[in-house]
């Protein structure tokens, strides 16, 4: 691949583009672009921000990202939790509804971009190794939770404020009573008609004559039509006159480009959120990403959709949008309405724009309980209550880490929790490492296989321990190794070779290399000898820049049925678990 293909792996598939994909990627804009309206003036109604930086945040970011970025079919816009966490961080540093919120939520797209860009630069896509999925799974639950609760003072006509569950839950419950019956039943009939629009739609679509084909594509416009009813239905009935909430004016137009303003205090006061959303925003994207690509039979570059969201969230601002991300529900729609290469997103960029031209004028009597219900139906397919079970039924300490998200997440907010959460998970890696599993191991009868004792069948030879360490050896784990050798010393003390069996030791870092020259030694004055086996090459490359092989009181065998037919000095035992 060529170094212009890899910067730009827009130029890969544009050089071999065919009228048959643009067909395809033609039909799929239209659909997203009916999709993203109603979804980008939501997502940024969540996120603190005037619904036309939503418009703006899906116009040049999509062709950025299309530029840039190494899927084929991901779809970059505004996202629900992005936007949460967007309204969470900037309402931390200035007061909501002003204009420095404005300025302050283009900054945070700015700088979650350029430090994607650097990240990207300095090869860090593995940090989407940083948030297990169980962490992942709980984080969106809990911030789903929130979002949804966030919302409902939107579908009642009441105010209500709270960086967490159960403050958002407290304050609507102390002003329930202030409910707006008209709001209600605009939000109301919003929420039953996307909920049956979900699944209702379609069939009723094909009864109608439709293909299924096209009834399914039809079928993802629901929010806009319950846009285009509710719009009317506040206008005609004039609702704003019974205090129900409107967007209001929208500016028409394109969005002008400019910089961001540099206040040095709010760059420093949001840099910590801006890395929050950039990692949260990358591994969201990546994952859709990768999926979506294993389908086709192609691959993403995880380092390069760091530079491709990146350059979307620098594009985002400096058009005077907010951070964006690629979208999951979003993603898989492009994906099903056929699209086959980014020409797709730069269609919907330019769909979103004429949107901007034309239609924002008609959108001011666009009730914000239908933007509300739209992020409530779209929000509650992400919440999955079921991982806490799973996670409980397979891996305790799995669901310490999916539990402690949730926990914290909603209790104390989501920029909390994700941090947790990812405490919480390398803590939980650093403690199930630090005790490996290791097995003493005998041979299979008739095989030159090698088997734990307590599980399998074995033969084994009273002079001769084998054990098998189940993880690589470091500064954390050798102790706990070396504490497991002695005590079989200590139990057997006719033993005289100890075989230490490397087949899943990948690594030896000097700290563990220091307790294994003190083993030896202490072996050495027992008595015994100390043997390694099935020695992974990279781990004797690195054993061999010492004088370790040297001092070692045994051998290092190929392999461990080798080891034993050479050290095997006693008739053997059939062991019976």
């Amino acid at each position: 691949m060529s170094r212009l293909a890899r910067l730009l792996p827009a130029t890969g598939w544009l050089r071999q583009y065919t009228s048959a994909e643009f067909n395809s990627d033609l039909i799929a804009a239209a659909v997203v672009t009916v999709m993203l309206i109603p979804q980008s003036l939501a997502y940024a109604m969540l996120a603190g921000a005037p619904p036309v930086m939503g418009l703006y945040a899906s116009i040049l970011p999509l062709v950025a990202y299309a530029l840039f970025g190494s899927s084929r079919t991901l779809s970059v816009g505004p996202v629900a939790i992005v936007s949460l966490m967007t309204a969470t961080a900037v309402g931390q540093v200035v007061e909501p509804g002003s204009a420095e919120y404005i300025s302050a939520t283009i900054t945070l797209a700015l700088l979650s971009g350029v430090m994607m860009l650097l990240m990207g630069l300095l090869r860090f896509g593995m940090l989407a190794n940083l948030l297990s999925h169980p962490v992942v799974a709980g984080f969106i639950t809990a911030s789903s939770i929130i979002i949804v609760l966030s919302q409902l003072k939107h579908i009642l006509g009441i105010s209500a404020q709270g960086e967490n569950a159960f403050a958002l839950t407290a304050d609507l419950l102390a002003n329930i009573t202030a409910t707006n019956l008209s709001t209600l039943c605009v939000g109301g009939f919003a929420l039953a008609f996307l909920f049956w629009a979900r699944k209702g739609l379609s069939p009723l679509l094909e009864a109608a004559g439709l293909s299924t084909a096209n009834a399914s594509r039809l079928a993802k416009a629901g929010p806009v039509l319950a846009v285009i009813v509710t719009t009317l239905a506040a206008w005609m009935l004039e609702l704003d006159q019974r205090a129900v909430a409107l967007v209001g004016a929208i500016p028409a137009g394109l969005p002008s480009l400019s910089l961001p303003t540099f206040e040095v205090n709010q760059w420093r006061e949001l840099a910590g959120a801006a890395l929050l959303i950039s990692i949260i925003g990358y591994v969201e994207s990546v994952s859709v990403g990768k999926t979506l690509a294993a389908k086709r039979g192609q691959r993403i570059d995880a380092n390069q959709e760091l530079i491709g969201l990146g350059a979307a969230n620098v594009a985002s601002a400096v058009s005077g949008g907010i951070p964006v991300t690629g979208g999951f529900s979003r993603s898989v729609v492009n994906f099903e309405a056929g699209a086959a290469t980014q020409m797709a997103s730069i269609l919907t960029a330019i769909g979103i724009g004429l949107a901007a031209l034309l239609l924002t004028p008609y959108l001011a009597y666009l009730p914000k309980a239908t933007l509300a219900a739209a992020i409530i139906v779209a929000i509650s397919s992400l919440i999955d209550l079921s991982s806490i079970k799973r996670a409980w039924l397979y891996s305790k300490s799995d669901f310490i880490a999916v539990a402690t998200t949730i926990g914290i997440t909603l209790g104390l907010g989501v920029e909390l929790g994700v941090i947790c959460g990812v405490v919480a998970s390398i803590a939980l890696h650093l403690h199930k490492t630090s005790q490996p599993h290791i097995a003493v191991v005998g041979e299979v009868p008739g095989t030159e296989h090698f088997r734990n004792v307590e599980r399998h069948r074995v033969i084994t030879t009273p002079r001769i321990v084998t054990l098998r360490i189940d993880e690589s050896l470091y500064f954390a784990n050798v102790s706990f190794v070396e504490d497991k050798i002695y005590a079989i010393l200590a139990e057997n003390p006719e033993v005289e070779h100890i075989i230490l069996m490397c087949t899943a030791i990948n690594e030896i870092d000097l700290s563990a290399l220091e307790v294994l020259e003190s083993v030896n030694e202490r072996i050495r004055e027992l008595g015994a000898d100390l043997h390694l086996s099935e020695v992974k090459g990279p781990v004797m490359d690195a054993l061999k820049k010492t004088d370790f092989l040297d001092k070692l009181t045994g051998k290092v065998y190929l392999s461990q049925h080798q080891a034993i037919a050479e050290l095997e000095i006693a008739t053997p035992s059939v062991y019976f678990p």
